[in-house]
């Protein structure tokens, strides 16, 4: 049977990744940076991918406030959807565009999809991460238990803020994947999967490594994309969403 390797999350893109993921064996790399908008995405992507990988433009929607953020990934995106909107209006819009959407890191710190966001969007939420790196293990436990008791196909990725963290963690899916549409509509329709990562120390300081990034994008990096940047590019006020989402807007 016909598999490919993916990681389906990372956030940061260059030559060294490119070289992890190759001698890792990833097929496809999805590539979602945070707040940055699709064309500039998919112009990245396009970039990096060869004969020997796909890169695959996508979203995580920052949904809500500040005070109450809940992250989906979107994958299969024909047009740019803004952050600071509200869940029911990101899932609406998503489906719309018939992308797949995916539930990272839930139930993680005040940043994800709870168990009772699972459960009233079951229909439309395709996949559940059950292994991201910056988890704790009760918290990789906890989100495989949650995808089980509804149900819901899992997924796995590096989250790599880092490049070294880059082909430690993968989804084989059970199927020939060569574009992003083949990807997202494989996601769409359960395609099966398995969830597999590194183990051993190497793993482990990796791991760390990643959480303490995780302590810098919450605050010094956080302190100048808001307060001395000024508006962020995916901000649904900005100009290039020409007030499409001001009604579900939450700034």
């Amino acid at each position: 049977m016909p598999t490919t390797r993916v990681d389906l999350h990372v956030k940061v893109l260059n030559d060294t990744v490119i070289r992890r993921a190759k001698a890792a064996d990833i097929d496809v790399l999805v590539y979602a940076p945070h707040f940055t908008r699709l064309p500039t995405i998919r112009e990245r992507a396009a970039a990096y991918s060869d004969d020997d990988i796909l890169v695959v433009p996508a979203r995580e929607v920052f949904t809500g406030s500040y005070r109450d953020r809940k992250h989906v990934l979107a994958i299969g995106l024909e047009e740019c959807v803004p952050d600071y909107i509200t869940l029911d209006g990101a899932l609406t819009e998503l489906a719309r565009q018939d992308a797949a959407v995916l539930a990272p890191h839930p139930g993680f710190l005040t940043v994800s999809l709870t168990p009772a966001d699972i459960e009233a969007y079951r229909d439309r939420i395709d996949a559940v991460e059950t292994y991201n790196p910056k988890h704790a293990p009760h918290n990789n436990r906890r989100a495989r238990r949650l995808a089980d008791t509804h149900g819901m196909p899992a997924f796995g990725s590096s989250y790599a803020h880092l490049a070294g963290t880059v082909g430690e963690v993968w989804t084989t899916i059970d199927t020939t994947i060569t574009s992003g549409s083949e990807l997202a509509a494989a996601l769409r329709d359960g395609v099966s999967r398995t969830v597999d990562h590194d183990t051993g120390l190497s793993h482990y300081r990796q791991r760390i490594a990643e959480k303490l990034h995780l302590g810098y994008e919450n605050t010094w990096e956080k302190l100048d994309r808001v307060v001395l940047s000024g508006m962020e590019r995916t901000h649904p006020r900005q100009v290039a969403y020409d007030g499409r989402f001001d009604d579900v807007a939450v700034y």
